[in-house]
C-alpha cells in the first residue's frame, strides 16, 4: 500500500461519486430471501462518527461513536481496530470495500479473472467495474473471503461501495435486476457472518434493497437533489431509511455547511462536510 500523497500508480482507496449517466428505474425485487442479522450491531438514527479512507485514525481519535475506515490498510495496520475499541466496546467500526470495482494495488487483485473486469472508471488509474452478474461464481468467492477477513479482524459492519455499477458504463450489459441481485446476495453474504452492511449510494434502487441493508451512506444526494422521496418524484430517498428506523451517514464536499446542515438534520441524517480525499478532516452537522 503506498502512503499519501498517492501517486497515479496507487491511488486513494475511496473516490468520490461518479454522477450517474443513466436513472433505469428497477421494477423487480431480488428473488431471493432476506437473512436476517439476529445481534449484529446496527447503529443508533442519531451516531457520531468519522469516515476517513485515504489514512488511518491517529491518536487522540474524534470522541465518535462509529467510525468508517479502509479494510484492507485496517488489516495492513492490524493494531487498528483494537485500538479504536478500547476502552470503547460500543464503539462501532464498519469497514470500507470496493464491492463493484477490480482496484489493481489490493493485495488480491491477481484473484479477479480478466473476465469480470469490465470498463476503467473515469479519471481512475487502476481500477475497473466488475461484472456483479459473477457473484455465482469468482466474484462472489472473493468477495466472501475479503467478509470473511473483515469480520475476523474484529469489524462490526461493512461498507461495499460501487454498488450501481448498472447506472455506469461498466463494460457490460448490467441490468437494473442484475444489481439489485448482487447487492442483495452481499447483504446475506455479511449477515451469515453476523455483520452488518450499509448501502452506498444507489438511490434508485433503495425501495428494493431497503429490508436487506441495515443503514446507509450517501456523497452528495443535496448536492444532487437526490435526498429525499420529494425530491425524486415520490419514488425514493433516503427519509426511507430513517422511516425504517435506519441511520443514514450523509456526506458533502462542495457544499457548505449552512447550505445542507439544516435540511439534514431535519431529516434525522448524520452528515457531515468533508474533503475529496476522506482524510481527518471533519465538519459534523450535529454534536460531535
Amino acid at each position: 500500500m503506498c502512503p499519501p500523497p498517492w501517486p497515479p500508480q496507487c491511488p486513494p482507496p475511496h473516490r468520490p461519486r461518479l454522477r450517474l449517466r443513466l436513472r433505469p428505474r428497477p421494477r423487480s425485487r431480488p428473488d431471493f430471501p432476506r437473512r436476517s442479522c439476529d445481534g449484529c450491531w446496527r447503529p443508533a438514527l442519531k451516531t457520531s462518527w468519522q469516515w476517513q479512507l485515504s489514512s488511518l485514525p491517529v491518536k487522540p481519535y474524534p470522541n465518535v461513536q462509529m467510525f468508517d475506515i479502509d479494510g484492507f490498510d485496517a488489516a495492513e495496520d492490524g493494531t487498528i481496530v483494537a485500538s479504536l475499541k478500547a476502552g470503547r466496546p460500543d464503539r462501532g467500526l464498519v469497514c470500507y470495500i470496493s464491492a463493484g470495482t477490480f482496484e489493481d494495488w489490493r493485495p488480491d487483485a491477481g484473484r479477479f479473472p480478466e473476465e469480470v473486469l469490465g470498463s476503467p472508471l473515469e479519471e481512475w488509474e487502476g481500477e475497473r467495474w466488475l461484472d456483479v452478474r459473477a457473484y455465482t461464481s469468482t466474484l462472489g468467492e472473493i468477495m466472501k473471503t475479503r467478509l470473511d477477513m473483515r469480520k475476523a479482524a474484529g469489524f462490526d459492519a461493512v461498507e461495499p461501495d460501487n454498488v450501481d455499477g448498472y447506472s455506469n458504463d461498466s463494460g457490460f450489459p448490467l441490468r437494473a435486476a442484475d444489481q439489485l441481485a448482487y447487492n442483495a446476495w452481499f447483504a446475506n453474504e455479511a449477515h451469515k457472518r453476523g455483520v452488518s452492511v450499509a448501502l452506498k449510494n444507489d438511490v434508485a434502487q433503495i425501495p428494493r434493497l431497503l429490508p436487506y441493508f441495515d443503514f446507509a451512506v450517501n456523497e452528495e444526494c443535496w448536492q444532487y437533489t437526490e435526498c429525499t422521496t420529494a425530491q425524486n418524484g415520490g419514488d425514493y430517498g433516503y427519509d426511507q431509511f430513517v422511516k425504517a428506523g435506519k441511520a443514514v451517514f450523509q456526506v458533502e464536499y462542495d457544499l457548505a455547511p449552512s447550505a445542507f446542515c439544516p435540511r439534514s438534520n431535519a431529516q434525522d441524517f448524520n452528515s457531515l462536510k468533508k474533503k475529496y480525499e476522506l482524510g481527518a478532516y471533519r465538519v459534523p452537522c450535529r454534536g460531535a
